[in-house]
């Protein structure tokens, strides 16, 4: 039977009602895999060896079955006895800890890369996880991405804003909509935004076009080993607001792939494989690619529920195969 331990933040902060990896542990549970938890304290490298302090998980039956937050009431897990376990010994490890990515962050995709080395499959591989930031990577794909600028002098900021007029600002390592700033024509706030961005001039951060393609919806995409799921989550902005991200009181709204969905998608979807990022999380507004998510993608949840899907059972399934 096939181990699989998910690095993770405390289960009991998960949402529930939404969150994407109760879906994949639910997905593992169904197919009858040992299930493990742990969180990032529970690395250890000890003589060369990963070690992990984990705990077998279990889902309630009837709560794993439907994942209804309606009956999940305060017993909807069971967690067993922790013990040290040497990490090559799972066949599977999903790292889901949520950002910030910081430097503890970094060290824990150290310790997965080792263990990776000896035989285990990360989900997605470390390395990657360290190489591409969610913004800068999408620039990998220019055909696909509006015009932009990463840079961290106040001059160059300042010259893409008076050329473009209305352009979105925001930090390289953001996440949830947080410090986003729209910047329009002759807005007096210009500077401050900058200068509060680049944290005064000592750090890079990215400007974009404004896309007013975001009324109608910031669409997370979602790709296991580089194909698309078939529907797109429209993360809709609400009122008065320009970011369209769920963390940021967006709606969502489900929707079928257009052909430039499909088009992006196939653009990215090789350098994916690559790279060893099985499941990952694609932004697009209007026409044009905006962030490549690839450290905790989320909106499974809310498309397997507005179309019937089962995103995690095939990310499971797809990892099963690949062992």
């Amino acid at each position: 039977m096939p181990k699989i331990a998910f690095l993770m933040d405390p289960i009991d902060t998960l949402s529930v009602k939404k969150d994407s990896t109760l879906a994949m542990l639910a997905a593992a549970q169904k197919r009858e895999l040992e299930v493990f938890y742990l969180k990032q304290d529970g690395l250890v490298l000890n003589q060369s060896v990963v070690t992990a302090l984990m705990r077998p998980l279990k889902l309630r039956e009837d709560f794993c079955l439907t994942l209804d937050p309606d009956i999940a009431g305060d017993d909807w897990y069971e967690l067993g006895a922790e013990h040290s376990v040497a990490l090559a010994e799972m066949d599977i490890v999903m790292m889901r800890k949520d950002p910030p990515f910081d430097m503890e962050y970094i060290y824990t995709t150290y310790l997965l890369e080792r263990a990776e080395a000896d035989g285990v499959m990360v989900v997605n591989r470390p390395g990657a996880l360290r190489d591409c930031n969610e913004k800068l990577f999408a620039t990998m794909f220019p055909h696909c991405c509006p015009e932009l600028i990463v840079s961290r002098r106040m001059d160059q900021l300042k010259a893409f804003h008076q050329h473009h007029a209305n352009v979105v600002f925001k930090k390289l390592d953001g996440m949830g909509g947080a410090s986003i700033f729209r910047i329009m024509q002759q807005d007096p706030n210009l500077s401050v935004v900058l200068e509060t961005l680049t944290n005064g001039g000592r750090e890079q951060i990215m400007g974009q076009v404004y896309l007013p393609e975001i009324v109608d919806g910031d669409k997370r995409i979602l790709l296991i080993n580089g194909e698309p799921v078939p529907y797109a989550l429209a993360r809709i902005p609400s009122a008065g607001e320009t970011r369209g991200n769920l963390a940021a009181g967006g709606r969502g709204e489900g929707r079928p792939l257009t052909d430039r969905d499909r088009w992006i998608a196939q653009q990215v979807g090789p350098e994916l494989r690559r790279r060893g990022l099985m499941f990952v999380g694609i932004d697009v507004i209007g026409d044009y690619l905006t962030e490549i998510n690839v450290t905790c993608p989320t909106c499974i949840r809310e498309l397997n529920e507005q179309f019937g899907l089962d995103i995690a059972g095939d990310l499971i399934d797809t990892c099963l195969q690949q062992l």
